[in-house]
């Protein structure tokens, strides 16, 4: 070979080499940049490996640090943990009360030394063992106090108050007479957490809280007969001071004893009033003060107050007004004693406190719910009022207006609460509006049910059609002019006589007058005498405050009591449209051909016997006394009394018991019952009660009034008796017989 083909094969050879040094050069590059990546990212990783070995080594210096905390904590919280249990039964262990533990199965778990205490002597009871154990331990010696109940039922019942929630608790009493009281609660692990309470003293001032208030209720009791006693005490005689005062007042007098009689008389009446309010408030303080309700005639109810109140206004010169609403029931189921008793008070402070001018009573009202009425009840006054700073405690205790307007009223200051809470007692409401030297308006509210007869309202009818009224007071003229045009009848008014004259002369078509006494200008009797001679033939009525002092003249027609009620008005005006036959009564007999009324009265007291022989000295009757109970009833059976007056309280035998008796023999022997009138000094609640249900007829409390009485024996007079009145008025006799 030659040299030129070694050259190109040597040179082919080094060119091939280095093309394969070429490619390993390149592959070795390649090579070391994979490699470098791969450096780069293993140290990367290295790196960041060994920031994580640091972080971990940080947080587990850090857990290692904390872990060191959690254990000193949890060291501190153990050591706390023990000392507060400690603590915690230390002060189990001292305190008087036992305190004990039971786990879910009643197993005694733990306990303090106060509940170990009460089972001394009984080692067994100790942690570890059952309740039920305890209770069969502690009722076999004697621990536990049980009475008279079965040990197997005591200790059921013991155990079964664990199975309520919540556990009620429990009252045990032991052998040594000292009371524990249970306190059970079921924690929320099931364990039982037991606390018994020593009460013994607690149980020991009940038991002087249950005698002292036995004790009280038999004072209030003694104090309620002492009370009674007293009412009866102070009122027998006062009875005999006042009626006998009266009857003096009758008798022919000097002015200077007049005055005195008067005084004996009006001091009497006012220390029975302080009494009655002080018994009152006595009653009501102690929550013993009940109400009986029963039908009764409430514009009747007021109108007796205002009678019985009439005297004192008319010697002020103070007029009493009624105003009943026309539309309004009369009857009404309540207790007519109270409401009287409230009329009483409002009315007769009305009249007290006012020196001219009127007193006002207003009743209106409107239906309420099941039949019932509620009634607005008003007394207005045209008195000295009341300051308003003295509203506010107006019906509080013994509260009066002190100033020196009023410093001349005498009163007890009980009057106005006694009223309040009487109000209150029968669900109404009181209140009171004035103004200082104008006068004062005293309200109540009552909700009564209505009871009433609605039957004979408009029997018979009223035969007039045009009526004058004359009276110099406008509210006076309004009442009656509404009361007659409620009848179809056309009203004149006139205020004085010459304007009652000049209305007459000039309405020829006038067939009714009424007339109040006193005008301004004359009197009604003067005024009639004048209607006549004018030639007025028709019937004219006397309206009065005071009958008494009034005589019939053949001008006047009749003489009507001022206020009137409109139910008697109403019955006046339609007797007086009969005719004249229809007026007169058919008589048995002619009254000298009848024989005289028999009247029995009971009553121990001589004064008292004294006092009523005055009383109706006046009256044609046969009076006969007896001195008890016992001789009432045997001179029921041989006086044979056409009516019996009862005294109460009485020596060997009482009035209820009297009467009992003599209703007996008239069932018995089947007489007629002989209406029996009761007279007591009593004042207490409940005496009605008891006096109506022995079989008495009515009930009059003392003192006694001579009206009363006199009244009483009229009324009850039979058909074949004389009437006892002979010169008393056709309306009394016909209401008489």
């Amino acid at each position: 070979m030659d040299p030129a083909e070694k050259l190109l094969i040597e040179r082919r050879a080094r060119l091939a080499a280095e093309r394969l040094l070429e490619q390993k050069q390149r592959e070795l590059f390649a090579a070391n940049q994979k490699l470098g990546i791969h450096a780069r990212s293993l140290f990367d990783q290295i790196v960041e490996q060994r920031q994580v070995v640091e972080i971990v080594r940080s947080e587990a210096e850090a857990l290692k640090g904390q872990n060191t905390r959690f254990l000193s904590d949890l060291e501190r919280a153990h050591t706390a943990a023990v000392m507060a249990e400690r603590r915690l039964w230390d002060s189990f262990e001292t305190i008087s009360d036992g305190f004990a533990v039971f786990d879910p199965s009643f197993t005694l778990v733990a306990a303090n030394p106060a509940y170990l205490a009460v089972f001394a002597g009984l080692e067994a009871v100790k942690p570890g063992v059952s309740f039920p154990t305890i209770l069969r331990l502690g009722l076999d010696k004697g621990v536990f106090d049980i009475g008279a109940a079965n040990q197997d039922d005591w200790c059921a019942r013991m155990l079964s108050r664990w199975l309520d929630d919540p556990i009620a608790p429990e009252v045990i009493r032991l052998a040594n007479g000292q009371y524990l009281k249970l306190m059970d609660r079921r924690a929320r692990d099931g364990d039982l957490v037991s606390l018994a309470l020593n009460i013994t003293e607690t149980m020991v001032r009940e038991a002087a809280l249950k005698e002292a208030q036995a004790w009280a209720e038999s004072a209030n009791r003694a104090k309620s007969a002492f009370l009674a006693n007293m009412s009866h005490e102070i009122r027998t005689p006062m009875n005999g001071v006042v009626a006998m005062a009266e009857l003096l007042c009758d008798t022919l007098l000097s002015e200077e004893q007049q005055l005195y009689a008067e005084t004996i008389r009006t001091s009497g009446e006012a220390l029975l009033v302080i009494i009655n309010d002080v018994l009152d408030y006595s009653r009501i303080e102690a929550e013993k003060l009940t109400l009986h309700p029963a039908p009764f005639d409430l514009e009747r109810c007021i109108y007796e107050v205002v009678m019985l109140l009439q005297p004192s206004a008319r010697d002020k010169d103070v007029s009493l007004i009624i105003d009943f609403d026309l539309f309004l029931p009369t009857r009404y189921i309540g207790d007519p004693g109270r409401i009287r008793q409230v009329l009483i008070n409002l009315i007769g402070n009305a009249v007290k406190f006012t020196a001219r001018g009127h007193v006002l009573i207003r009743v209106v009202g409107f239906e309420a719910e099941d039949g019932a009425q509620q009634l607005h009840v008003t007394v207005e006054d045209t008195g000295i009022g009341i300051p308003e700073k003295y509203l506010n405690h107006i019906f509080g205790e013994f509260n009066q207006v002190e100033d020196q307007s009023n410093r001349k009223f005498e009163g007890t200051g009980l009057g106005l609460a006694i009223t309040q809470q009487l109000i209150n007692l029968m669900g109404g409401k009181i209140w009171v509006e004035s103004e200082y030297g104008a006068g004062s308006c005293f309200g109540f509210r009552l909700n009564l049910p209505v009871a009433e007869d609605k039957s004979d309202l408009n029997a018979g009818p009223v035969a007039f059609h045009r009526a004058l009224i004359v009276d110099d007071q406008l509210i006076n003229r309004t009442i009656l002019e509404r009361q007659l045009a409620t009848l179809g009848m056309t009203v004149l008014l006139s205020r004085s006589g010459a304007e009652a004259m000049a209305l007459l002369g000039s309405d020829k078509a006038i067939d009714l007058v009424l007339t109040d006494q006193q005008l301004p200008d004359t009197n009604g009797m003067a005024l009639a005498g004048r209607m006549r001679a004018l030639g007025f033939a028709g019937p004219i009525l006397l309206l009065s405050a005071n009958r008494s002092q009034v005589r019939s003249g053949d001008g006047v027609t009749e003489i009507l009591p001022k206020p009137i009620l409109r139910s008697e008005l109403r019955r006046k005006l339609q007797v007086l449209s009969r005719p004249l036959q229809a007026i007169v009564p058919d008589e048995p007999a002619a009254p000298e051909d009848r024989r005289v009324m028999r009247v029995l009265a009971a009553e121990d007291n001589r004064t008292n016997q004294l006092v009523f022989r005055k009383m109706v000295k006046d009256l044609d009757i046969d009076l006969s006394f007896a001195n008890n109970g016992r001789e009432a009833v045997e001179l029921y059976q041989s006086f044979k009394p056409d009516m019996i007056f009862m005294d109460i309280s009485m020596p060997e035998m009482d009035g209820c018991e009297a009467t009992r008796c003599i209703r007996k023999l008239e069932v018995e022997k089947s007489w007629r019952r002989v209406p029996i009138v009761a007279l007591t000094a009593h004042a207490m609640d409940g005496d009605a009660d008891g006096i109506l249900a022995a079989g008495l007829d009515h009930y009059l409390t003392k003192p006694l009034r001579k009206s009363a009485i006199s009244e009483r024996i009229v009324s009850l007079c039979p058909r074949d008796a004389r009437p006892p009145r002979l010169n008393c008025d056709d309306d009394v006799l016909a209401e008489a017989v």
